[in-house]
């Protein structure tokens, strides 16, 4: 059964698509900038952009804001928070955090789908302070150590 996700749109903002899933299996929906006129990121920059958008996500859940991966590849747009998380008891205006890491700039215009949404179940953890923890067979081995490859 799917949650409802309430989503309100800022008065500016009817001719913006509502985010949407773009097939069948997609797991993100697509979500557009709202920029009121087209904002260029140079290699380097880093904008909030806004999506006009405000939306309630239910208890027990949150909003993952994750890259989209045709903008990552073919002009290095990414998101800089990757993935961010929209917390079922935030209300504000949902913005994305665009980073342009390619070398060229690149422009935002209103309309374009510049992330995605991804709904996920959150699981609160019990912290617990012990003296040891269980040991693996990997022990204490960092970055790398899990295989060659």
């Amino acid at each position: 059964m799917p949650i409802t996700l309430l989503i309100r749109r800022k008065p500016d903002c009817d001719d913006l698509p509502l985010p949407r899933y773009m097939s069948e299996a997609a797991a993100g929906m697509d979500v557009c900038a709202a920029v009121e006129e087209p904002l260029t990121l140079d290699p380097g920059d880093i904008r909030l952009v806004p999506t006009g958008l405000f939306v309630a996500v239910p208890p027990g859940y949150e909003v993952q804001v994750r890259p989209r991966s045709g903008l990552a590849l073919k002009h290095g747009l990414t998101l800089v928070n990757a993935p961010g998380t929209i917390d079922a008891d935030y209300r504000g205006e949902v913005g994305i955090i665009l980073g342009n890491i390619g070398r060229q700039p690149f422009t935002i215009t209103r309309g374009l789908r510049i992330a995605q949404l991804v709904v996920s179940a959150v699981e609160h953890a019990d912290v617990k302070l012990v003296e040891d923890l269980p040991e693996t067979g990997r022990g204490d081995g960092g970055f790398g150590s899990s295989g060659t490859h």
